[in-house]
């Protein structure tokens, strides 16, 4: 019979882990890894594989982690993932293949996630060697970005044997994996880097501070530099803001701009020229992962946290998870609550944010149920740094910079859904570049799919256009 409880997984108390960049979730032991897999049904027509954007085999995977065979585990999912270490911590897998757990209909679903991230942190400790591809192929491909599309495209190419060169625009590579997500979820220096050399080790070439658009072309690396097939994984890293009086006021930032500093750039260390300044009092302005992500940097920062949102609890879109941690470590949920106003003194800081109760009406063409301000609600909430976390857009760079490449309205590369082929010859698109921001193992299914796509066209070694 079933054990309908999921087997527990250490955390850092909430009270010392708000005060540090040390990672909250401290993993599966391997004997309790053994007991989470013990409790998979290995069903016969399994629904969570279908549910996985980069389709791992995972009551196979999880069936030698139960018979303790761990190598083999790491195997099997690396036939379709080179990120299970960085896949296990941030994957939305409550949503994903854990959503259509069979044992989640009556009890808790297995920790697939979890056990990931144990195969992946087991490969790591264990030096297991992932590097075998294919006979090398006389073919070039350029991928550009090191984010988690490009590295699924790049490493799924060089398996094929094709010579493959990221160019990244940042000095680091990783993409929103080292930018993005803090420390305390994702460790850079132990499963970020390592991943990333993985994918070096298949003969993948990272070569950094080259913006495409402006250090060299799209076009001039198909004509001068005898790219067959580039890969567009460029991310969606420019920042939305409400339009609102007051934005401009010194004390406003991006989520962007705080999560980069202290997560690329380590602004949180002692010692650091340029640290992040923000004040006693921090309003997020947003409810999404980001938003999480900035409100528990802020907290580690010093500072008093309001989460600003302006719908209900149920219609956060962050995951389940990050708002749970975030509540533990004192968050303050200002829910159903929309800025209007930040307001400033004379010497233009911030000293609070106008704000205006909402309640729910109908729901919008996203599903959810439409906000609706409440007349004669306006109420000041007294702060001194306000943090946008209001989505992200693509760069306009490329786009700008490449004949006949085709963007939409939300300046999002368009490509054709089955194979991600963008409306110039040769030059393909994945990830945030044509979704807008949306999840990490997303972006690396639409890398993936890119990649067999490439591959396709190179092997017939003419254009499908």
């Amino acid at each position: 019979m079933a054990i309908m409880k999921r087997t527990p997984i250490r955390e850092q108390a909430p009270k010392i882990r708000a005060t540090n960049f040390e990672e909250v979730c401290l993993g599966y032991t391997e004997e309790e890894a053994i007991i989470e897999a013990k409790r998979c049904l290995n069903c016969k027509n399994p629904q969570c594989v279908p549910r996985c954007p980069v389709a791992i085999s995972i009551p196979e995977f999880i069936q030698k982690v139960k018979a303790g065979e761990m190598e083999e585990a790491v195997k099997i999912i690396s036939k379709a993932s080179s990120l299970p270490a960085i896949c296990g911590r941030v994957c939305p897998q409550e949503s994903q293949c854990e959503g259509k757990c069979i044992l989640g209909i009556k009890g808790d679903a297995v920790a697939i996630g979890k056990l990931e991230r144990f195969v992946g942190d087991w490969s790591r400790e264990n030096n297991v060697d992932l590097s075998g591809t294919m006979p090398k192929k006389d073919k070039k491909v350029a991928v550009i970005g090191s984010g988690p599309a490009g590295l699924a495209c790049a490493g799924d190419l060089a398996k094929l044997g094709y010579d493959v060169v990221i160019f990244e625009a940042l000095h680091e590579p990783g993409g929103v994996l080292v930018y993005g997500i803090p420390e305390f979820r994702l460790p850079k220096d132990t499963v970020v880097k390592y991943e990333i050399e993985n994918i070096k080790k298949l003969g993948v070439k990272i070569e950094t501070d080259i913006i495409i658009g402006r250090t060299i072309t799209i076009d001039e690396l198909i004509e001068e530099e005898g790219f067959e097939a580039i890969f567009i994984g460029s991310g969606a890293g420019l920042p939305k803001f409400m339009g609102v009086p007051g934005e401009n006021l010194n004390g406003v930032f991006s989520a962007n701009e705080i999560l980069t500093r202290t997560n690329l750039m380590k602004a949180y260390k002692e010692g650091y020229s340029t640290p992040v300044k923000l004040g006693e009092r921090v309003a997020v302005v947003g409810g999404g992962n980001v938003a999480m992500d900035a409100a528990r940097t802020a907290l580690r920062l010093g500072s008093q946290v309001h989460i600003v949102y302006r719908r209900s609890e149920a219609e956060l879109p962050a995951r389940l998870e990050e708002v749970h941690h975030a509540k533990e470590e004192g968050i303050i949920f200002d829910l159903l609550v929309n800025p209007i106003e930040v307001l400033g003194d004379e010497k233009g800081w911030v000293t609070g944010l106008k704000c205006v109760k909402m309640e729910l009406g109908e729901p919008d063409a996203s599903g959810r149920r439409s906000p609706v301000e409440i007349e004669d609600s306006e109420f000041v909430l007294e702060i001194d740094t306000v943090i946008m976390s209001l989505g992200t857009s693509p760069n306009p760079l490329i786009s700008s910079t490449t004949l006949g490449l085709e963007i939409n309205k939300r300046k999002c590369i368009i490509v054709e859904e089955q194979t991600g082929l963008t409306s110039k010859d040769k030059v393909y698109a994945g990830g945030d570049a044509v979704t807008g921001a949306a999840t990490v193992i997303l972006a690396m299914g639409a890398g993936k799919k890119a990649a067999k796509s490439i591959n396709e066209f190179l092997s017939k070694g003419a254009s499908k256009k």
